[in-house]
């Protein structure tokens, strides 16, 4: 009877490991850490907002309780890793992870792994030289976004109004539009990406474009684009148009245009074209009150939704995509989803 016992045990725990969901199935909570790679930045707060949105109400679809556990990282990788330490510590069922910085993957994969913990990635993918051993060869998933997709949206967007009315970007009427790109960070893949396709998509689409100065890199900030702008806009008074990475930045640089009567959005001030992306709320008002051209919407809150959706299917079933197969499009990498980006312009927004 004790050698059967034995048995019996070694067979649970080799059912267990092969697959997660035949013992997590029984349970009523599921307690769960969001590593942050920090709260103040506006699309990663709606993100998290969308997570614990979502945690309810797919965790009453499935009858059970899901606890989110979001810790800010503070745009530090080192305080990170010690946040993954401490979670290691309280034995989560699941992690998911919003990358301080893309190379800083591998230590927090090999601590979560020597844990048995499983997790994710969302937003911020790992570096391209890491891609494969944090996500791929880990076992794991990444939920973001296609990085050229805003930056061509953004490019289109260009294009449609200088096709619509060239007078009204080439202020200066010299043929060409001046302008500047305002980068989120310099290494970061969705800030390369939207820096090089809006500018290529742009001018393959027709629009004939000259930089007046070198990339500004403002880490996505408000306050830094803001005195970048003060500066740049001093040097550079032909300036006809900004891309920024994200709606932050471009509020900062209207914030400094309007210090020279620009971008007001008040009936005859003048005004160059700014174009951003997330479709933060601040953005929307800005848009329709005049004072932005437009920008790329990142969906935040459907992909908080979709962090939730392939935990939790991982966690009950084992498998990441399977199921989830009308929902979402699998990447040809077999670990990945993308959230599709969308264009808001003046007329969309009303």
């Amino acid at each position: 009877m004790k050698k059967f016992l034995t048995l019996a045990l070694a067979l649970i725990m080799i059912v267990a490991l092969a697959c997660p969901a035949a013992l997590a199935e029984e349970k009523s909570e599921y307690n769960v850490t969001v590593l942050v790679w920090k709260f103040d930045d506006t699309y990663g707060s709606s993100v998290r907002q969308g997570m614990i949105k979502w945690a309810e109400t797919i965790g009453d679809e499935l009858g059970v309780k899901i606890n989110l556990d979001m810790q800010d990282a503070g745009d530090d990788m080192a305080k990170q890793v010690e946040q993954a330490d401490q979670a290691v510590s309280k034995k989560p069922d699941f992690v998911i992870i919003n990358l301080a910085e893309p190379a800083g993957g591998q230590t927090l994969v090999d601590k979560f792994t020597e844990a048995g913990i499983p997790f994710l990635f969302y937003n911020i993918p790992p570096s391209e030289e890491t891609y494969d051993s944090v996500v791929k060869d880990s076992g794991s998933f990444f939920v973001g976004t296609l990085p050229r997709e805003a930056g061509d949206m953004q490019g289109e967007i260009l294009a449609d109004l200088w096709a619509a009315d060239p007078a009204a970007i080439d202020l200066n009427g010299d043929g060409n539009v001046q302008f500047v790109e305002f980068k989120g960070v310099a290494n970061n893949p969705e800030a390369i990406a939207r820096t090089q396709y809006s500018e290529e998509t742009a001018v393959e689409l027709g629009v004939p474009l000259e930089m007046v100065t070198d990339i500004i890199v403002a880490d996505w900030d408000t306050t830094k684009a803001n005195d970048a702008m003060l500066s740049t806009w001093q040097a550079h008074p032909e300036l006809e148009l900004v891309f920024a990475n994200n709606d932050d930045m471009a509020i900062g640089v209207i914030a400094a245009l309007n210090q020279s009567g620009y971008n007001t959005g008040n009936a005859g001030d003048p005004a160059i074209t700014v174009i951003g992306v997330d479709a933060t709320d601040a953005a929307i008002e800005a848009i329709r009150a005049g004072r932005m051209t437009a920008t790329v919407k990142q969906d935040g809150d459907e992909m908080g939704e979709a962090n939730i959706r392939f935990m939790m299917n991982w966690l009950l079933n084992g498998t990441w995509y399977e199921g989830l197969e009308d929902m979402y499009n699998l990447n040809d990498d077999g670990c990945s989803v993308y959230i599709p980006y969308a264009k808001i312009t003046a007329d969309s927004v009303g």
